[in-house]
This record gives structure tokens, sequence and C-alpha cells, in this order.
């Protein structure tokens, strides 16, 4: 795959290629776990941070914000990916499979398959309509890999509301999901 063309300054190319130098191994990381268990995946693990790269790259700007709030625009980078992906692999397949997704502290499971990506899409952009800071928390937290405390700063918030908001979220996402 060559180098995208960034128009304008180079500057703010470099400082994208530094960051993303330095965040590809947790990238790569994340996208490890949001992959696993997809049987049917069409994007390996490095496939998905290069398209999230070539997402990035087309907005160097994004090489000025901090490392944190990087990794919450990758998590976005990469869930458009797989939502594309998805999107593409369900094309031809319509049918009523029931979706399983559990959103505990402690699981590690993502999202395994084209519906279940859909779904999940589908539910956090309705979540995002009623309550942004929770969409943007299970973003971050989901698809990002961030950890309470790296989301309680990202957000602006203490600790304890990404824990209510988080408690919240999975509740209504869970019920959003069973419909």
């Amino acid at each position: 795959m060559s180098e995208p063309v960034l128009h304008g300054d180079p500057a703010p190319a470099a400082d994208l290629d530094a960051l993303f130098t330095l965040a590809y191994a947790e990238l790569r990381r994340l996208a490890a776990s949001v992959r696993r268990g997809d049987g049917s995946a069409t994007l390996n693990p490095t496939a998905l941070v290069h398209e999230a790269w070539v997402k990035l790259s087309r907005t160097p700007a994004v090489a000025q914000t901090s490392p944190l709030h990087f990794k919450r625009i990758a998590a976005r980078a990469m869930r458009q990916v797989l939502v594309e992906a998805a999107r593409r692999r369900q094309a031809s397949k319509r049918g009523g499979s029931q979706v399983w997704l559990r959103f505990d502290d402690e699981s590690h499971e993502r999202p395994g398959s084209a519906a279940q990506v859909l779904a999940l899409d589908d539910a956090l952009q309705d979540l995002a309509r009623i309550e942004p800071r929770q969409a943007l928390l299970v973003e971050s937290r989901f698809f990002g890999g961030l950890d309470a405390g790296e989301t309680a700063t990202l957000l602006g918030v203490s600790e304890a509301t990404v824990q209510r908001d988080w408690r919240a979220a999975r509740a209504w996402l869970a019920a959003a999901l069973r419909r």
C-alpha cells in the first residue's frame, strides 16, 4: 500500500507520522481485541489499523492533539472501518439473527460478527442522540480500550461519573440490542 498523498503543510503530516508510530503498537493491540472471534472478518488487525491510518492521514491536524485524544480519534476511525466492512459483508446477507454483546468490565468480548458490529453502531448512534457523553464513553472504552481514568480525563469528568455513565450506557445498549 502506498503512502497517502497529504496536501498542505508537510510539518503536520510528519507530526502525524510520528504520533502514529508511537501509537501503532497500542492500536494494533486494540484492533486485535476488536477483531477476535469473527471468523468471517475480512480485515485482520494489521489491515484494520492501516485502514484507520488512511482515514486519519486525511486530517493531518489530528497530530496536534494529545496522545489520549489521538487514541479516541483512532478508536472512532477503527469503528468506522469495522462498520463499513460489516455493511459490505451484510449487503447480501439479510436475516433475523439475534445479536449478543457483553459490556462487562471484566469481559474482553468484542463484536464478533458483521451483524453485531452493525447493531452496536446503530445502538451507539441512537444513544448519541440522547446521551452524547455516554456514547463517546462507550466508543472510547469499547473500541478504543481506554480505562476509566483515561476516559475521565478525555471527557473532563470524574472517574465516579465515568463509572455511573458506563453502567447506564451498558444497560441502555443491552436493552437496545435485545430489541
